[in-house]
């Protein structure tokens, strides 16, 4: 028995198809309105810095090279930007987002967060136990 396409069969795969493609544009913009609400996480950065350089590296001036992070998430879809303020002092921003609150992590170190206005936030990185600033890479979680 060989099978063909008739036209009512063609034109069935074909609304199903559209219909289909319209409900998940429709979900992917109710996902991306619901990813900034009140208690979630409305951003990531875990700073790297440029495999070859290190972090102590990152520019002075804000940057979103892809080079200085291994990876990102900002739920305003805006850029994640990173900068290098003195040894062990870094600014974070997510840009349009509107997040008061974030916490730091760094592997070798001891970090503190403070908030700053437009979505900025400063990570001070010290060696365990001391007061001496350290340069070493880190993960921001702005919430």
């Amino acid at each position: 028995m060989r099978f063909r396409l008739g036209p009512a069969t063609v034109l069935a795969g074909l609304a199903l198809f559209f219909a289909l493609g319209g409900s998940s544009l429709a979900v992917s913009r109710a996902i991306s309105r619901a990813a900034c609400s009140a208690g979630t996480v409305r951003g990531v950065a875990a700073v790297t810095g440029e495999p070859n350089k290190g972090i102590a590296n990152v520019p002075d001036t804000f940057s979103s090279s892809r080079a200085l992070f291994s990876r990102t998430f900002n739920c305003s879809g805006g850029a994640v930007q990173v900068r290098r303020i003195s040894t062990g002092v870094y600014q974070v921003r997510f840009a349009g987002n509107s997040s008061q609150a974030a916490v730091a992590s760094a592997g070798a170190g001891q970090t503190t967060v403070t908030p700053m206005p437009g979505g900025v936030f400063q990570i001070g990185l010290t060696y365990p136990g001391q007061q001496s600033a350290l340069d070493t890479p880190f993960v921001v979680i702005a919430a």
